[in-house]
């Protein structure tokens, strides 16, 4: 019977030896007839009976008869044990595949949205097309179309070229960053840009030279062989996974390696060796603008005809929103930290007036981990909950380790107050932020902080109130400061010295 008069509905996956098998061993896959199936047929079978005492086989004709069971969602237990290879079960045919292109790339020239990495003219060579498609990859990537149309913009305009790119320094790269999150993403675009000039200037034009760049695995490496170059490769996002595991009903956890590396394929089958590009391009757009996770436009959907979900919901089966299924996200781990925005005052008698001769005193966080390599106000993680005291009893421990400071021997408070409890949420992380702003006065000015001993440990710099404002700073930060500043603005004088 052939596969397209089956409705698959889910399969579980098993791998022996690290090796892809037959699916009797390693795969279970139950395909249910469609209603237009008889309800009952009859077989004839062969039944092989070994004799215990001699070698002589025997064989008995059978008949049995057999009723179509009810489909059974998520079964349990294998209900097939035929040898049934994955790649045929899910592979789309010769028509499917001519069908989906044509009618998806037709919808997509009607349909596409007018963004800006999509107008960029091709050069002679194809770089500067290769450059911005690499940038809007990589910004696009956990971040919303609409929020990064402008950043796209302003980064163009700043760096044209992967030239210009490459004489930035990380600290330009960031503030231009700022907002957008995951600066690791930033840091890879220098870091690539770099090695492409050092190599030569050229821009890699394929998938495999392509992933030779820091930071680019291969789905950026996909995007920009095929959009820029238009090289004939498939690439896999979450939209892709979403419309594909529609289209051919896969219930498996779309996370599994094994089921990434077979949207993979799928993927490859399907892109148009003639507009690999447009095709991707059309394909993430779906995904994207109808096929959505949840209340999806299946009415509007220019691929509906070869989609085995829809098909299925039409016929009383499963939602189309039950493929792929809903992946359970680890726990976010939960944290804590003393934040204190330090400002450094030239007199004590200073006014609200006199604030922007003032100093702020940032920190660089590590090159590695969360955050690497950016700014921020003294911080120290702490135990859940701590009390004010022992917050600030950490934040003291830390500035008189890191930079000598002692309010006994070489600084008075002119503030300290407690401002509020402010909570960042990261992919994995959920840092609860206890605030404190604190004014003090060097007794030695400045010059007491350069005399802090240099080990390499810690990398820091004090500027002006007008500098934090303009600087590139994350949002977390920026939202630290606001709360300073408004509780400053609100404060009945203008410091408060009882409150130390």
């Amino acid at each position: 019977m052939p596969i397209s008069q089956f409705s698959p509905i889910s399969f579980n996956l098993c791998i022996i030896g690290g090796k892809r098998k037959k699916l009797s061993s390693t795969l279970h896959l139950t395909l249910t007839p469609k209603s237009t199936m008889p309800t009952t047929t009859t077989a004839t079978t062969t039944k092989v009976t070994k004799t215990p005492t001699t070698s002589t086989t025997t064989t008995t004709p059978t008949t049995t008869t057999t009723t179509k069971r009810k489909r059974v969602q998520n079964p349990k237990t294998p209900q097939n044990d035929e040898a049934i290879d994955i790649e045929d079960i899910l592979k789309f045919n010769e028509d499917e595949i001519g069908e989906i292109r044509v009618s998806l790339l037709n919808w997509y020239d009607e349909n596409k949205r007018d963004l800006p990495w999509r107008r960029l003219n091709d050069d002679e060579n194809g770089e500067l097309k290769g450059y911005g498609v690499w940038v809007s990859e990589v910004m696009l990537q956990q971040t919303q179309v609409v929020t990064v149309i402008d950043y796209f913009n302003r980064w163009m305009k700043k760096w044209p070229t992967v030239l210009h790119l490459s004489l930035a320094s990380l600290e330009e790269v960031n503030e231009m960053w700022s907002g957008l999150g995951y600066y690791r993403r930033a840091k890879y675009l220098l870091e690539g840009a770099k090695k492409i000039i050092d190599e030569g200037g050229k821009f890699p034009r394929t998938v495999s030279s392509l992933k030779k760049v820091p930071g680019i695995g291969d789905y950026t490496a996909g995007a920009i062989a095929s959009i820029a170059f238009n090289e004939s490769v498939p690439l896999v996002d979450g939209n892709v996974i979403r419309v594909l595991a529609r289209l051919r009903t896969i219930s498996a956890n779309p996370k599994d390696s094994l089921i990434v590396k077979t949207f993979w394929r799928l993927a490859g089958q399907l892109v148009d060796t003639y507009r690999p590009g447009d095709f991707n391009q059309a394909l993430m757009e779906l995904g994207a603008t109808v096929c959505t996770p949840t209340n999806p436009s299946c009415s509007k959907c220019p691929v509906s005809a070869q989609c085995h979900a829809f098909s299925q919901s039409q016929q009383g089966g499963s939602l189309v929103t039950d493929y792929p299924p809903k992946v359970i996200k680890a726990k976010q781990r939960n944290e804590f930290s003393a934040v204190c925005v330090l400002e450094i005052s030239d007199t004590q008698n200073s006014t609200e007036a006199d604030r922007d001769a003032n100093q702020y005193l940032l920190v660089k966080r590590p090159d590695k981990g969360l955050l690497a390599g950016l700014w921020e106000f003294p911080s120290v993680l702490v135990e859940k909950e701590a009390s004010l005291a022992i917050r600030r009893k950490a934040i003291d421990n830390f500035l008189k380790k890191s930079f000598n400071l002692n309010a006994k021997e070489n600084y008075k408070v002119i503030l300290r107050d407690d401002v509020g409890e402010y909570v960042h949420i990261f992919s994995h992380i959920r840092l609860k932020m206890f605030v404190e702003v604190m004014v003090i006065e060097l007794k030695g000015g400045l010059d007491l902080l350069q005399s802090t001993p240099d080990d390499g440990s810690l990398v820091w710099k004090c500027i002006g109130r007008k500098e934090v404002i303009s600087m590139g700073l994350t949002s977390g930060v920026r939202k630290v400061y606001t709360m300073v500043e408004k509780f400053r603005e609100s404060s009945t004088t203008a410091y408060n010295t009882e409150s130390y």
